[in-house]
């Protein structure tokens, strides 16, 4: 074989047509072997020649697109100091750029002896490990351009691939629960009709499977155990595992953004598949274990866990941060991936200790000239002490706003001295983001996730139900703040359905009507159910997946849904930059941007906001001062009212002084369902309307003209 010395960068293996260029961090290594996997399963190991600032290189003539490798790392094994390298144990490249296979869960992948853990193992993991794969090769993309629509216009869609795809009638069999499946025409025009501009993915770089799971019939279905940072996952490809899915999810970008679907990728920078000291030895850890972990300073033979997952990456060590910005940029200039969701952030800024909004990560996500410049939404929060980080990421961040999901839930349910949170968080939450000069578009607004009840089961489901886990319902979190209008699960009550269905419309016009960027959990707009599971990380099956098989519910929900997310888009009011700005006075409240009265058409006082039982709010937002508005003889955007009774009874609203406007039009209500929502009754100043119990109504006014 020809091997010369190559280069030492870029690391990963990089085909230039006629031969490929190895390279691989180490800085502990005395010896890297390169490891050339046959079709056969037979193995040519290789020593890499040359190393240069603890990376090592090589470059081997004749090997091309599709070869598979590993490594094999000589060098000190030591698990009291860290140190754990074992040539036993064939590596994966941190930065294949493709991945074959999956892990089987046979004991040769221990890095350590079972019997005892000072110790190596000696069994070769050859044959029940993944392997890196060589890719190489134009995609055409046919001129291809982001559609880089403004945060503030924006509705996120989180979805699943299989779960999304894998039940839909239109999409072919073989595509179904791939890459392919969500390009699909069918699975493209759900999302246009909708109104969706960013489709959030969860996991899709490669993961693995937990020998824990398997055991028990189950299996990662969720996908936060990434052991790839640049390899599309392969059990989403219809295409093949050798190089195929880099080809598939490239193609599935290109039609999303010839939709005008941007595309967001769920990351875990945070852990990878590796677990504890108990977990197998994949990839990092035989690689180079206390430049790549965290590991306990008076004890590193075991590891600094901050995620719940096992360990948690060095945030601090250039090769890690070198690693996450790697993958960053090669997800956008190869992928074309518009932005990312950062699973459980709050780690990545953890250098040392505490969470530090400061620390070397985000300054480096700042001044980078390509990551700065994509969408990029952090899970603000992590286990560790002090995780909890709701409104404290720098500017170019938004957050996934928990508070909001918590608020909304708890008002609609009901809850006493729920108003005052609840109306910080519909009107774009400036309590956590505007001291710092962000803006709206911060907070990533959501009442359902992937990790939770549907909005359906939030519902229909006073306590979770999470027996199928097999960790005898003690997984997932107890605290839902979900109701189930009377009867727990499935009922054939009509009051009860009925009841639901407004709480779902309800909350669902919250959203869509709310400042901020709203998330849409997907399939929670056609009734979807989990029957009560709030953990589905190891369902990969129906539980999970979307019914599109719908019924009157469930094609009423979603009409409902294409409605408030169409008079999202019609009202810039819903859609502001900056945090709207309340009166001086009640006598100034009409020109003010946003006003909130009570129900007897007077604005509020702290007396209205005091009471536990005020559970009725009217909002006032006024477009005649928006852009485009309040000028000589020019007409800006509506002013709505949007009415919110969460009381158990029916509630007479009046209308507020003509000041505000002479006459409203009803554009939406939730006491209806389906197209009875356009009515378009039309209510004059000061006239009283009655809300049903537990509803929500929305009146429009044109701009006023000078």
């Amino acid at each position: 074989m020809d091997i010369s010395a190559g280069r030492p960068y870029p690391l990963g293996a990089t085909h230039d047509g006629s031969a490929t260029n190895f390279a691989l961090f180490s800085d502990v290594a005395e010896k890297v072997e390169l490891c050339l996997i046959g079709d056969d399963g037979g193995e040519q190991r290789i020593t890499l020649p040359e190393v240069d600032g603890g990376v090592w290189h090589g470059l081997v003539a004749g090997i091309g697109p599709g070869q598979r490798y590993g490594y094999r790392v000589h060098g000190p094994w030591s698990p009291d100091e860290g140190l754990r390298c074992n040539p036993a144990k064939l590596l994966l490249d941190p930065y294949a750029r493709a991945i074959d296979g999956q892990i089987d869960g046979d004991p040769s992948l221990s890095g350590h002896d079972a019997k005892d853990p000072s110790r190596p193992d000696g069994r070769d993991s050859l044959g029940h490990v993944p392997l890196g794969v060589v890719t190489g090769g134009a995609f055409d993309w046919e001129g291809d351009r982001p559609p880089a629509h403004a945060f503030h216009d924006s509705v996120v869609y989180e979805a699943h691939v299989k779960g999304l795809t894998c039940r839909h009638p239109e999409v072919p069999e073989e595509l179904r629960g791939t890459y392919a499946g969500v390009a699909h025409p069918a699975v493209v025009r759900h999302l246009q009709a909708l109104g969706v501009t960013a489709l959030e993915l969860m996991p899709v770089h490669q993961f693995t499977q937990d020998g824990f799971l398997a055991d028990r019939g189950l299996s990662n279905y969720w996908g936060y155990n990434t052991i790839g940072y640049f390899a599309p996952h392969n059990g989403y490809t219809a295409g093949g595992s050798l190089g195929g899915q880099v080809t598939e999810f490239k193609a599935m970008v290109k039609a999303l953004h010839r939709a005008g679907i941007e595309v967001i990728l769920d990351v875990v920078y945070n852990h990878t598949a590796e677990g504890n000291d108990q977990g197998p030895t994949l990839s990092f850890r035989g690689i180079d274990n206390p430049s790549y972990y965290r590991l306990v300073e008076d004890s590193p033979a075991h590891y600094f866990d901050t995620t719940g997952t096992g360990n948690s990456l060095l945030m601090r060590h250039p090769a890690v941060l070198q690693l996450i910005m790697d993958s960053l940029r090669y997800w956008v200039t190869e992928m074309h991936v518009d932005g990312f969701r950062f699973d459980l952030a709050a780690t990545l800024a953890r250098q040392f200790h505490d969470v530090d909004k400061l620390s070397a990560f985000f300054d480096i996500v700042h001044q980078d000239p390509v990551i700065n410049r994509v969408k990029l939404i952090a899970e603000p929060w992590d286990i560790g002490e002090g995780g909890y980080q709701v409104g404290n990421f720098p500017a170019l961040w938004s957050e996934w706003n928990g508070r909001y999901r918590d608020a909304v839930r708890s008002f609609w349910r009901g809850d006493e001295s729920s108003l005052p949170e609840f109306a910080a968080r519909i009107a774009g939450s400036a309590d956590l983001y505007q001291s710092d000069r962000r803006r709206p578009r911060a907070g990533i607004n959501f009442i359902a996730a992937h990790d939770g009840f549907t909005l359906r089961d939030l519902v229909s489901y006073n306590d979770r139900h999470n027996e199928a886990n097999g960790e005898d319902g003690r997984d997932g979190d107890g605290d839902n703040r979900s109701w189930n209008c009377g009867a727990e699960g499935p009922s054939d009550d009509a009051e009860v359905l009925r009841l639901r269905a407004r709480q779902q419309r309800n909350m669902m016009a919250t959203l869509c009507l709310s400042l901020g960027v709203p998330m849409i959990a997907h399939g929670d707009e056609l009734d979807r159910t989990q029957n009560g599971n709030n953990n589905v990380y190891c369902q990969d099956n129906a539980l999970s997946w979307i019914d599109w098989d719908l019924d009157g519910a469930g094609a009423e929900l979603l009409a409902f849904t294409q409605r408030a997310l169409a008079l999202r888009r019609a009202q810039p009011v819903l859609r502001r930059r900056r945090f709207p700005q309340g009166p001086p006075s009640d006598a100034a409240a009409p020109s003010a941007d946003i006003v909130w009265l009570g129900p007897d058409g007077g604005c509020m006082t702290q007396e209205d906001w005091d009471r536990p039982d005020s559970r009725s709010v009217t909002v006032y937002l006024c477009g005649d001062l928006l852009a485009g508005g309040g000028g000589e003889g020019a007409e800006g955007p509506d002013s709505l009212l949007l009415m919110y009774n969460a009381a158990a009874e029916e509630t007479t609203f009046r209308l507020p002084p003509a000041t505000y406007g002479e006459a409203w039009t009803v554009v939406l209500d939730t006491a209806l369902g389906g197209d009875d929502v356009q009515d378009e009754t039309e209510l004059k100043a000061k006239a009283e309307t009655v809300l049903t119990a537990r509803s929500m109504r929305v009146l429009r006014r044109p701009a006023r003209t000078s």
